[in-house]
């Protein structure tokens, strides 16, 4: 009898990529559910029923958003860290994901575990402005500044703990320099505040931001991606600027639960690639300050897990904690 358990066993093992493979020449087989992290309306949203559209359109099986915003994102990402591993329940992932598990230690998963990333469908950047009376017109000369009366200039950002917050953190991290930190409740109410004198510093997105450099009312001093933007390709990248390993992106993909069958990950990732390689797409992201992304499921994975690396750093040098 133990014998023909173990060669049953010993079948089980050897049929499973048959049948992982099979799985995923079926898929979808039935409705699809995309669960975004985050309210209606904002970029990741209408990034993610982009994306949801395209993939109803070439599997003829629908893609239905479902947003369930909520402490940071980690109640729509808790929905699929519960699912089934069988990729019918996706998560439009991104950067909150990745700094969730240094800035709240009460999280319902372990995010190293309990995700898979297919894609990572799309960059965003900021970019560093000061307000046109700082007397910096470059990066390294606001370093200077910085260095001469350390702490008397701030900086504000969305909120405590937000991405353009550790974005900035990082870069003071990397050039050796301090600030006063203030957080504001919103992108928006951080843009009035250096618009209207308040603030010196500010990480911005590109569309939240352009508008005022083009005005003259902001100085754009460095991009904080790794390549320039097409709408404002006169400004440098941290590298350019000065600081070679200073990188601070917020990103967008679309993940799985851990233990999805690679072949369904795979079959995913091709998908979305056709769609981001569709110039319609393409420009849409493109017109929101977005640089798509195309990798293969094992450079999306690395990524996301570097980049959870990469902010426990910053949030364990500067002491940041939220409530």
């Amino acid at each position: 009898m133990k014998t023909i358990i173990r060669l049953l066993a010993a079948t089980a093992i050897a049929l499973s990529p048959v049948a992982a493979s099979a799985q995923a020449d079926n898929y979808p087989s039935k409705p699809v559910q995309l669960i975004v992290p985050f309210p209606p309306g904002g970029l990741a949203d209408i990034h993610a029923r982009t994306v949801a559209d395209r993939l109803t359109a070439a599997w003829g099986q629908r893609v239905v958003v479902e947003n369930r915003p909520g402490a940071g994102g980690s109640i729509g990402a808790q929905l699929v860290a519960k699912a089934a591993p069988d990729g019918y329940t996706l998560l439009f992932s991104n950067t909150s994901l990745a700094i969730n598990p240094s800035l709240r230690k009460d999280l319902p998963y372990d995010t190293e575990k309990a995700f898979t990333q297919v894609n990572t469908n799309a960059i965003v950047p900021n970019i560093i402005v000061v307000r046109k009376e700082v007397p910096a017109n470059t990066l390294q000369e606001l370093i200077a500044l910085a260095k001469k009366e350390p702490g008397k200039l701030n900086f504000g950002s969305a909120s405590n703990g937000s991405f353009p917050h550790l974005a900035m953190e990082l870069f003071l991290l990397e050039a050796g320099v301090k600030m006063t930190h203030v957080p504001y409740a919103g992108a928006a109410p951080a843009m009035a505040a250096i618009l209207g004198g308040e603030i010196d510093v500010l990480a911005s997105d590109i569309p939240g931001a352009i508008a005022h450099v083009k005005s003259g009312a902001l100085k754009a001093l460095a991009i904080t991606s790794t390549e320039r933007s097409p709408s404002l390709p006169d400004v440098p990248t941290g590298a350019e600027a000065g600081l070679p390993n200073y990188t601070a992106v917020g990103w967008q993909g679309i993940a799985v639960r851990a233990g999805t069958p690679a072949p369904i990950i795979e079959k995913l990732n091709a998908e979305l690639h056709n769609i981001l390689k569709d110039p319609k797409v393409a420009e849409l992201f493109t017109s929101r300050g977005v640089q798509v992304k195309l990798e293969t499921p094992a450079e999306a994975d690395k990524f996301f897990h570097d980049d959870i690396a990469r902010w426990q750093r910053v949030v364990t040098a500067a002491g940041i904690k939220v409530e």
